[in-house]
């Protein structure tokens, strides 16, 4: 009986020191710049599949001329991809099609682009595609950006 209940408590400790730490990293990155919500679908073939496979929901953060995006359900302290600004050229939007609404947050606008010839796929809402269409014209002088 107490060797059942130390087991308990000890899988109970793992799974708060877990959430805590889960948490932690969520403050972490949002920290130290602009973040915002951002489902990520990358290497996309030009007619997607619109059974919504393959979205990996993440947070975004603005770091000087890159974005970096970050899986949500991850330990991991350093960004799962890097979008450079000067590489990224937006194709189109497009609202999401078919079970992709089931995939994606409710209000979710997918922003269609090609990152150094590859085609990728961001989810967000509404304010923070302006935001990001915003950052990404915002460049400097004599950087080339095409914003659709």
């Amino acid at each position: 009986m107490v060797l059942a209940l130390t087991v308990c408590g000890i899988v109970v400790a793992l799974v708060v020191l877990g959430l805590f730490v889960f948490g932690l990293r969520r403050r972490l990155i949002q920290r130290s710049g602009g973040t915002f919500d951002c489902s990520l679908r990358w290497d996309v073939p030009e007619k997607p599949d619109p059974s919504g496979k393959g979205w990996s929901y993440g947070v975004a953060r603005y770091n000087g001329d890159r974005v970096e995006w970050f899986r949500v359900f991850s330990y991991a302290p350093r960004p799962r991809r890097v979008l450079e600004r000067a590489s990224i050229e937006v194709a189109g939007r497009r609202l999401p099609e078919g079970e992709e609404e089931l995939a994606l947050l409710s209000d979710a606008v997918v922003l269609v682009c090609l990152h150094r010839g590859v085609r990728v796929e961001l989810a967000m809402s509404e304010d923070a595609l302006t935001g990001f269409l915003a950052w990404l014209e915002a460049a400097p002088p004599g950087q080339r950006v095409n914003v659709a």
